[in-house]
């Protein structure tokens, strides 16, 4: 227990400091056992209850788990160690799939956008005072939610889709309350719910997105929202279809209390259609990103939601950062007004090489999910073992660990650098490193 670290410290603050401190720096490795209570109490000099504040304080960060007599010991994936560390070092000469990235050649040229910005600056410079947002960027952002189908309610504008979950979770959860998440899902909101001391209960998905009898279990038992991707899901590709959406909102029909978060960062790179579950109950938002069409710099997203979740966040951005860039939102209105990407074209780029993998893997009878995005899903028998074995045959791809809670093992593999002529290739070295291992979902 703890080897030859010994934590330090008087106060309650200390204390949590200390071991937080020594968890980031790696001198607590994640799944080691903290001492009991008491017993560190009697080392420290001080009462039982200052050791008790700690440990709570250090289970609301995200940094610890208590279970029950078997004690409390460093989480498995600390908030303070990022799921962005679960990965592996590219050799020179390897070719990284593990990234995430988009194409820059899909991506537009910001130059004509960022230049509208600044004479729009020069012409009326923001001042303290000024409107948080942009009429037109709302304006455009509501036509585009409007024709897709999600619900009539007023929009705002954040750094970003997770800038927007995290807020919009801050506005109605408390530390301790639980939040349903797909799994495997999004390693940055994995990472976040533990950091803001909320509790991940896992969700099963498929292609079609989550399972609706997950879904039931997890509300049931208490989960107080939902994140849903809508499509682009990340890791696997999922999209939620239009039979597997009524029956998510028969079942949060019966949950009218949960916080429904929708994310769509596939805007403008899918062409599949979105099929909303917003607006079945009471508190919901369904946000958008300019990250992966427009370039991963452009840290800013829009939602929209109820008047309630949509105010309080406002609130609460006018008490800290203020407002978004106007000059970013500037550039965005205008590469969607002037249609500087394509969507139907940057989907079919993706969805050529998505389809090509899949379909080659299939062939030599290794499963492979992605049904929309720039990603593919591979179930692996040995997550560590195909991850290496790949690296020795020049790839780089992202191990599953870095996605999952409660899945079975897989790897994800992005196809925004593959050209053509590497698809054969890449899927022989991945059938070889990988092994037939079918599944119908992912959790």
């Amino acid at each position: 227990m703890l080897g030859e670290y010994m934590i330090t410290g008087r106060r309650a603050a200390e204390i949590s400091a200390d071991i937080e401190r020594a968890v980031g720096e790696g001198r607590l490795a994640p799944g080691e056992l903290l001492p009991p209570m008491r017993q560190l109490a009697e080392q420290l000099g001080v009462n039982p209850n200052t050791i008790a504040s700690a440990y709570r304080t250090l289970r609301e960060r995200g940094v610890i788990e208590t279970d029950g007599r078997r004690g409390s010991r460093v989480r498995a994936r600390p908030s303070t160690t990022a799921r962005e560390r679960i990965r592996v070092e590219v050799p020179e000469g390897t070719r990284d799939l593990a990234d995430g990235n988009p194409d820059l050649a899909l991506l537009p040229s910001l130059a004509d956008a960022l230049a509208y910005a600044a004479d729009r600056a020069a012409e009326a410079p923001v001042l303290y005072g000024t409107a948080a947002a942009r009429p037109d960027l709302l304006a455009l952002a509501r036509e585009a939610f409007t024709a897709d189908g999600v619900p009539d309610g007023p929009v705002a504008v954040t750094s970003g889709t997770l800038d927007a979950i995290e807020r919009l979770l801050t506005a109605h959860l408390r530390p301790g309350d639980a939040v349903a998440v797909e799994d495997p899902g999004w390693g940055a909101v994995l990472d976040l719910l533990p950091a803001m001391g909320l509790r991940s209960v896992p969700v099963a998905l498929d292609d079609d997105g989550p399972l609706p009898h997950a879904v039931e279990q997890a509300l049931a038992e208490g989960a107080r929202a939902l994140v849903v991707t809508v499509r682009a899901q990340n890791p696997t590709g999922a999209a939620v279809s239009a039979r597997r959406a009524g029956e998510l909102r028969a079942v949060l029909a019966r949950h009218p209390e949960v916080l429904v978060i929708e994310d769509d960062h596939g805007h403008h790179i899918v062409d599949l259609p979105v099929h909303p579950l917003a607006g079945v109950t009471t508190h919901w938002a369904f946000v958008r990103s300019a990250a992966k069409a427009y370039g991963p710099d452009l840290r800013l997203g829009v939602f929209t939601g109820d008047q309630v979740s949509v105010d309080r966040v406002l609130g609460r951005q006018r008490l800290g950062v203020g407002w978004v860039s106007h000059l970013l939102q500037d550039a965005v209105a205008e590469l969607w007004r002037t249609g500087a990407v394509d969507p139907r074209a940057v989907a079919a780029a993706y969805r050529e090489r998505r389809d090509a993998l899949i379909g080659r893997l299939a062939a030599r009878g290794v499963a492979a999910h992605g049904r929309s995005g720039m990603n593919v899903w591979i179930p692996v028998p040995d997550e560590t073992g195909a991850v290496a074995r790949l690296i020795q045959a020049g790839w780089a791809v992202a191990p599953g660990a870095r996605f999952r809670l409660a899945s079975p093992p897989g790897i994800r593999v992005t196809v925004s650098r593959l050209a053509a002529d590497d698809i054969g290739p890449l899927a022989e070295d991945l059938a070889s490193a990988c092994g037939p291992v079918a599944s119908r979902h992912y959790g």
